[in-house]
């Protein structure tokens, strides 16, 4: 069953975000009313557009954004490619997650509120590597490492919504394909001076998403009721990052171009701890969203490098 646009008010943490900015613009299109939440009170000149404040520090929010809400989506998170993984790095990276899935349960548990839904953005770091070709499910435990025990505790920080009878769903992203910003903007850059660099030997497969699909995600788990618990957004065609680079340096530098290893010791000098998640085999199922009704409209890699360099030149 699926919900009226014009009903709705959608409440967006994390929203000036690559995959919030693209999520709002579509949603506003569709007649909904969105609200931003972030650390800055803005002023907004669109129509259906507005923004509130919290603090995550002081596990504070505007409880009017709250109060007309009818569905939150919560994508807050620091961008986990960003920087290196200090101490400090990683403290950050967990702490803006859990911080905003507590006060968010906080906010419905206190404030009243309308709120029917609650989407929950998480993350393929979840899984454990597996060296053979069989995919990860998402009832899978989570890996022990530091993204698992983050995708763990992220998780664990918005579950008490279903305890509020909030219908839950969380989404799994792999690596999100944009073209305007994001991990394609980094896998491109070298391939401005025409080199293609290939990750330790390359054979680790991602799982990716093109961001189209993963903000259409996002508006089936809100339109659909039936949608409910954890589900993997990523593609159904996996790849490798051999194979990523080579189709992406086939589209924007043709033949000329000059593939090389970087060395597995040489990645884990530069980016330290961050290296495990670059060489990692990441093969992610999306066999239970489909099952669930979803219709991808990017299935492989090729077509979705296709619509992003043809539309925008990243």
């Amino acid at each position: 069953m699926y919900c009226l646009a014009y009903m709705q008010t959608i409440l967006i943490t994390g929203g000036s975000g690559l995959l919030g900015t693209h999520l709002t613009n579509i949603l506003l299109n569709k007649g909904y009313k969105v609200i931003i939440l972030g650390r800055k009170n803005n002023v907004s000149s669109t129509p259906n557009l507005s923004f509130a404040t919290w603090d995550l520090h002081t596990q504070t929010i505007d409880e009017d954004c709250i109060k007309r809400a009818d569905v939150i989506v919560n994508l807050a998170g620091a961008n986990v490619g960003a920087e290196r993984w200090t101490d400090n790095r990683k403290k950050e990276i967990l702490e803006s997650r859990i911080k905003a899935g507590s006060l968010i349960v906080k906010s419905l548990q206190n404030i009243p509120n309308n709120v029917r839904t609650v989407v929950q953005s998480s993350a393929t770091g979840w899984y454990k590597a597996h060296d053979d070709d069989k995919k990860n499910e998402e009832q899978e435990a989570p890996n022990t490492d530091f993204l698992g025990n983050t995708c763990k505790l992220w998780e664990d920080s918005i579950t008490g919504a279903t305890h509020l009878n909030k219908r839950l769903v969380i989404l799994r992203f792999g690596i999100i394909l944009s073209n305007l910003g994001g991990a394609l903007k980094e896998f491109i850059k070298p391939l401005t001076f025409r080199f293609a660099p290939i990750l330790g030997n390359g054979k680790q497969k991602i799982s990716w998403v093109h961001i189209e699909d993963a903000a259409q995600i996002i508006i089936y788990a809100i339109e659909n009721n039936a949608i409910e618990g954890t589900f993997n957004a990523v593609a159904p065609e996996v790849t490798t990052n051999k194979n990523l680079m080579r189709v992406l340096a086939n589209k924007i530098c043709g033949k000329w171009h000059l593939p090389f290893n970087v060395p597995s010791i040489l990645l884990k000098i530069v980016l330290g701890g961050m290296s495990e998640e670059v060489l990692k085999n990441t093969n992610v199922s999306s066999d239970k969203l489909i099952k669930a009704g979803y219709n991808f409209k990017f299935f492989n890699l090729n077509d979705a490098l296709q619509h992003l360099i043809e539309n925008k030149k990243v």
